[in-house]
């Protein structure tokens, strides 16, 4: 009998597990409080790459290694069959942090991962418009980046083709359980019942699951956004330094962010933060001090102890499972984390170790 499978959330990763999971050949309801892929899954800024990520985990890594290896072809098959280009670009990515050479090196050892420890000379090469490349920089030319709205589009379409069923605009106001297991979801519509759930809320995610034993520790963390109009090439490279990143697109759409803010789910944006980072920008890139600034807005990320998401079934709950607080790492952890979660839903063979996700594993 096929199983009716609930994935609560219409971001990236409620997407790609709904899409994982319908792929097994199960029956899958994808319930979205608003319309999809208008959260975090909006507002990033879409490196298919931990920023620094020699700095996380290596459990962060083993989802992030397994989702680079899948997503230029995803991205190409969603392309064919949706017509949204999700713009994958392999435009590589340059790192300012001159104290953590040796770290990086190690890091990228460890993992079989291509990294360089390049010159003034070659950072300035890459990158022209850097105003104050570093004695020694870490250049990664095979980091690639995907225009994450044009993600979420085609995802959605992607399921619409595929004969998913999604319930837009319809808010989860409470699970329904007995014993060790939950019944349905009641929504504004009434109550549908389930086989199985998987919240895929992000920031969200630890509220819906208060009331049970064992919530997850998950909460949103306020970043802002800047977005500025050039021309195509004007920046070549991603590049971070101190936290902050500037990503070009092929069309000459530059973002710069972010902020990490503790305001709860307060997704305003502020005078300050944009003064800040205009200034920041202008300061590391000249060239764009004049360039027209298109929008400013705030996201709120699904911040997780050291990052970690939680992709699990819940330990007193049989049929409720988690994917959820990717943090920063949404867009790259997410085929990975989508793929995981159907195994454990599915009882299949993971791709990963499941249990440094699990729903009580230490993290950090």
């Amino acid at each position: 009998m096929t199983q009716h499978i609930v994935v609560v959330g219409g971001g990236i990763i409620g997407m790609l597990t709904a899409r994982e999971l319908h792929t097994a050949g199960c029956q899958v309801t994808l319930i979205e409080r608003q319309q999809p892929a208008r959260e975090s899954t909006w507002a990033g800024g879409g490196i298919v790459s931990p920023l620094f990520p020699w700095r996380y985990l290596d459990s962060i890594t083993a989802l992030a290694s397994w989702s680079q290896s899948v997503y230029p072809e995803l991205c190409e098959t969603l392309h064919t069959d949706t017509g949204i280009d999700p713009e994958f670009t392999r435009n590589g990515m340059l790192m300012v942090a001159s104290d953590e050479i040796d770290t990086a090196r190690d890091w990228a050892r460890q993992h079989h991962r291509h990294l360089e420890i390049i010159d003034r000379q070659t950072f300035q090469e890459l990158e022209p418009q850097a105003a104050h490349p570093p004695e020694q920089g870490l250049w990664m030319p095979g980091v690639g980046q995907l225009r994450n709205p044009r993600m979420g589009k085609a995802l959605q379409a992607d399921l619409i083709r595929r004969g998913v069923q999604l319930l837009t605009n319809t808010p989860v106001t409470s699970l329904v359980c007995s014993g060790t297991a939950c019944m349905g979801v009641n929504t504004p519509n009434g109550l549908l019942k389930v086989d199985r759930i998987v919240i895929c809320a992000g920031s969200w995610s630890g509220e819906l699951l208060g009331d049970l034993p064992a919530p997850p520790d998950i909460r949103p963390v306020r970043g802002q956004m800047l977005l500025y109009k050039t021309d195509p090439g004007t920046i070549r490279r991603i590049t971070l330094e101190e936290q902050r990143y500037i990503i070009p697109r092929r069309d000459g759409l530059v973002l710069f962010g972010s902020s990490m803010e503790e305001v709860g789910f307060d997704k305003s944006t502020t005078d300050a933060m944009r003064e800040e980072l205009h200034a920041l920008l202008c300061e590391r890139f000249p060239v764009m001090c004049d360039k027209p600034m298109l929008k400013h807005w705030a996201g709120l990320r699904p911040g997780s102890p050291a990052g970690v998401p939680y992709i699990a079934r819940h330990p007193e709950m049989e049929n409720l499972y988690i994917n959820a607080g990717q943090f920063r790492n949404g867009v790259v952890l997410a085929p990975a984390s989508a793929r995981l979660a159907a195994d454990l839903v599915l009882g299949r063979k993971p791709i990963v170790d499941p249990q440094p996700y699990g729903w009580t594993a230490a993290r950090g």
